[in-house]
């Protein structure tokens, strides 16, 4: 059993194919990556049923490598090199008590 997490992403039927489409992203551990994926199912299928079926369609892909996809690594916030954490009330107090600014 496949165990990454799975998010459908416009989720549509294609009347004219008669399919299902999604935009379907794995998350496999720093990595993300989106498969189009589609599956031919009427449109009188319950949604968790085609759920079911474009997860299994996207899990199939991502381990054996095949066909195209988007990926994406997983964003990090990066420290600053030595730079203090913006502060608006800092900043404001600044822009208040210089010498040359008036509130009038």
């Amino acid at each position: 059993m496949y165990t990454c997490p799975i998010q459908l992403s416009d989720v549509r039927y294609n009347a004219a194919t008669q399919r299902f489409e999604a935009s379907v992203t794995v998350r496999d551990n720093t990595i993300n990556r989106t498969y189009a994926c589609d599956i031919a199912a009427p449109i009188t299928m319950s949604f968790d049923e085609v759920s079911r079926g474009l997860a299994k369609q996207a899990i199939r892909r991502h381990q054996h490598r095949g066909g195209l996809f988007s990926e994406t690594d997983a964003s990090h916030p990066r420290l600053r090199a030595k730079r203090k954490g913006f502060d608006p009330i800092r900043w404001l107090d600044g822009l208040i008590t210089r010498p040359d600014r008036s509130a009038a």
